[in-house]
């Protein structure tokens, strides 16, 4: 009899694939790689709007994705920008990825 594919744990199994379980850090770099790349690009393509516009620095797509990224580490982009439309659900998700991390 086979086993289902959640039944021994899809938390580990999913740690498993993205990270090895912490053991292969050079896969979780990657994955901060790749989601670097992609966030900016879309947030380059989409850029979000200044929430003070006389005052806002400079917008740097690739730091504001790093931002978004690294929870613990304050780039001062992501309190100065906001997204609109559809680039909330991706700055949420990227947020999420970064924890998930």
């Amino acid at each position: 009899m086979t086993s289902l594919p959640c039944q021994d744990g899809c938390w580990g199994g999913l740690q498993d694939l993205t990270v090895g379980y912490g053991y292969r850090p050079v896969r979780a770099a990657g994955w901060l790689a790749a989601l670097l790349v992609v966030g900016t690009t879309m947030l380059g393509l989409n850029p979000p709007r200044a929430v003070e516009p006389g005052k806002a620095p400079d917008f740097v797509a690739s730091i504001y994705t790093l931002d978004l990224i690294l929870p613990v580490i304050d780039l001062g982009q992501q309190s100065a920008f906001h997204p609109v439309g559809a680039s909330v659900w991706f700055a949420y998700a990227l947020i999420a990825a970064g924890l998930l991390l």
